[in-house]
This record gives structure tokens, C-alpha cells and sequence, in this order.
């Protein structure tokens, strides 16, 4: 932090205020096609953008609508092309967006469904173990992470909502349900971030081919896709109960790893007494996120909706102004693959990276929606 930064005065009133600061902030900084990594249809700018979508909808601000659209129609023309890489799922995520813009324009621009429709055909492509669950990205071969589920499988069961397609829901249930079965640590409820089929990774426990930690990041994402698919699933489909009954599972040993001081949970989630481990906020907000998903569909209790409050408090205490008085984010741990313990702990961490905005704002409106009773 500069000498000119300022700490300690960022004090605004609702999550929702907090959200606008947020999205304003980065709005000042990139124009939506500059957002990094620039010209990529990617996940980082779908998170962000996503979340900002979601203040949208709270707000009705169109300046918060706007941005998306100007970034999507940068990359998809009017044919619906786009390009994108097509061997991970990375790049389906971003398609949350073209869902939305769908519902509000489609009736009279057909790109975003025409595009959709090519992100969903890659489901029919990615490579996938012997079970069926999807490869994260062929480069990491045989391998399962708990990342993949929200970047493909939230769009899948959208996608199937909003157009029909009765071969995404199953497929996306049971690529859930694979990925909790091999990758869920009994004596903890949490799950490890990386699954090798092969056991080739070197990461790779010989016996049950898991990677050895519990990565925050990837337990937000995990989390956050449970709380979106019961979002999306009809209240009468049958896969609604074991998946109620698995988020609420989730919650409860999440929980038990929050930090009592300052209301966040850690890098590496389980591990908060070792020195060089840290609290990091994108893991946080995610956090957040679920636990009010899973108090609003009924999973857990509504007492639970206090760890929710603490984090989110724990996190607007960690932000702070830049010189020209805008939010940043902080404490947020760029990308990263699976590993071993001082992986997680080394990775470099970044201010207002649009993995933190993103699920920031997602946290946010998670929150204001909490405040105005919308559970």
C-alpha cells in the first residue's frame, strides 16, 4: 500500500452501497473491453460481470447493465461467434452473460442465444474420465477440480431452464455427484481441490488420486454452484433433496473453520493455525455467498446466516480507498493450479484482481438481498 492510499474509511451504509463503490471502481479503471486480460472471453472478467449483473438487478441502474453488454458485444458478433479456448471450461462461465442479455434482448438480437448455443455444444466435446466427469482442461488430463462445476455446470442447468435441454440437468447432477464422491475428506467435510484419475499428477495421493489441501478459492466456487443449481432446478426435481442435504453439509464444516477474530476463513481453509498461512477474501465472499443460498433454500438453519454476517463484516474491514478515494479489494490470491501446501501459501496476492471484485459483489448481493428479506 502507498502512502496515499487511505485505510479505515471506507464505512458505507448497506452491502449495497459496498457494491456500487466496487463496481465504480473498476468501471473508472477499464473500459469493458480492457478488462484483463484484455480481448479474452474468460472467466475472469464473467465473474466480475456476473456479479455486476447481479447489482444490477438489486439496483435497476443501467449504467451496471450496460457495461456487461459492451463487453460481450466486443467479443460475439452478430452471428454469434466468438472465440474461445475449447478444451476447458473455463470458457463456458462466461456465458452466464450471455443468458441474461438473452432475456432482455433477444427479441431483437439473436447473438447471445446463438452464441450460448456454441458454448453449449462444448459439453459434447471436453474430454471426460472414465465416470464421465469432465477433464478441467486438457492439459491437466484425467483430472477433476472443484472450480469446473460453477465455470460449466451453473450455465448447464440454465441453459437447460431457460431453453429446455433435458440432457444437461442429469448430466450436470451426476457430474456433481461424481466430483463429491471421489474428492469429499470424511473426517472434515470439505473437499480437496483437485481430483487425478490417472494418479499421474504429482500432487496425486497414490491411493485415492485427490491433491492434498483444501483450497479456498476452489471450496467458494464449489459452494457457490451448489447454492446456484438449487437456484436453477425446479422445487419439484427429484435431485433437489441430495443436493439440499450436500450443501448443507458443506456449510456446517465450513463453519467450523471461520476465523473466530476476524470473521474470514484462510488460504488453505483447515490450516489457520500455521504462521505463513493467510485470510484471504475471495474464499470469503464465496463463503458468504453459500451460506445464505443454503439458509434461503433451507439446507441449514437460519442461525447459520451469523457466520455469513461475520464474514462479511470481517471483509468490509479489510477494504480500503485508493488515493483517488475508490474501494479496493484486498488480500485476493491470483489464479492457481493444485498443489501441495506451500503452493497455496506463496501464491501472490492482489488488490481489486477480478476473481476478489467478482465474488465480492457476489457476496454483496447475497447480503442486501438477506437485509431486505428476500430469503
Amino acid at each position: 500500500m502507498t502512502t496515499q492510499e487511505r485505510t479505515g474509511d471506507i464505512a458505507l451504509q448497506s452491502p449495497l452501497d459496498y457494491a456500487r463503490a466496487a463496481c465504480d471502481a473498476l468501471i473508472a479503471r477499464f473500459a469493458p473491453e480492457e478488462l484483463p486480460p484484455a480481448g479474452r472471453w474468460h472467466y475472469h472478467q464473467g465473474i466480475f460481470l456476473e456479479g455486476m449483473l447481479h447489482v444490477y438487478k438489486l439496483t435497476g441502474d443501467e449504467r451496471y447493465a450496460a457495461y456487461p453488454k459492451r463487453y460481450v458485444d466486443h467479443l460475439v458478433d452478430e452471428r454469434g461467434n466468438l472465440v474461445f479456448a475449447r478444451d476447458e471450461l473455463d470458457s463456458i462461465m462466461a456465458g452466464l452473460l450471455l443468458l441474461t442479455l438473452d432475456e432482455r434482448h433477444g427479441d431483437v438480437d439473436r447473438r447471445y442465444r446463438l452464441a450460448a448455443d456454441k458454448l453449449r455444444q462444448l459439453f459434447r466435446t471436453l474430454n471426460t474420465t472414465s465416470e464421465g466427469a469432465f477433464w478441467h482442461k486438457d492439459k491437466y488430463p484425467n483430472q477433476m477440480w472443484l472450480d469446473g462445476l460453477y465455470m460449466g455446470g451453473v450455465f448447464a442447468l440454465r441453459y437447460a431452464s431457460r431453453y429446455g435441454d433435458e440432457e444437461l440437468t442429469p448430466m450436470t447432477l451426476a457430474w456433481e455427484k461424481l466430483m463429491r464422491g471421489r474428492m469429499t475428506d470424511p473426517s472434515t467435510g470439505l473437499l480437496y481441490h483437485a481430483w487425478d484419475e490417472s494418479r499421474k499428477a504429482p500432487w496425486a495421493d497414490p491411493d485415492t488420486g485427490n491433491s492434498p489441501e483444501f483450497w479456498g478459492r476452489s471450496l467458494g466456487w464449489y459452494g457457490m454452484a451448489l447454492a446456484d443449481f438449487l437456484d436453477a432446478l425446479p422445487e419439484e426435481h427429484p435431485g433437489r433433496e441430495e443436493l439440499k442435504a450436500a450443501l448443507g453439509g458443506f456449510v456446517d464444516a465450513l463453519i467450523r473453520y471461520q476465523d473466530a477474530k476476524s470473521g474470514l476463513w484462510h488460504q488453505v481453509v483447515d490450516k489457520g493455525d500455521r504462521p505463513d498461512n493467510w485470510l484471504e477474501t475471495s474464499c470469503t465472499s464465496l463463503f458468504v455467498y453459500a451460506i445464505v443460498g443454503a439458509a434461503k433454500h433451507g439446507c441449514v438453519g437460519t442461525d447459520r446466516l451469523e457466520a455469513a454476517r461475520r464474514g462479511f463484516r470481517g471483509l468490509t474491514a479489510r477494504l480500503r480507498a485508493d488515493a483517488d478515494g475508490r474501494l479496493v479489494v484486498p488480500d485476493i490470491c491470483i489464479g492457481t493450479s493444485a498443489g501441495d501446501y506451500r503452493n497455496y501459501v506463496t501464491r501472490p496476492v492482489s488488490d481489486n484482481d477480478l476473481h476478489g471484485v467478482g465474488a465480492f459483489l457476489l457476496a454483496c448481493a447475497a447480503m442486501e438481498s438477506l437485509e431486505r428479506g428476500e430469503r
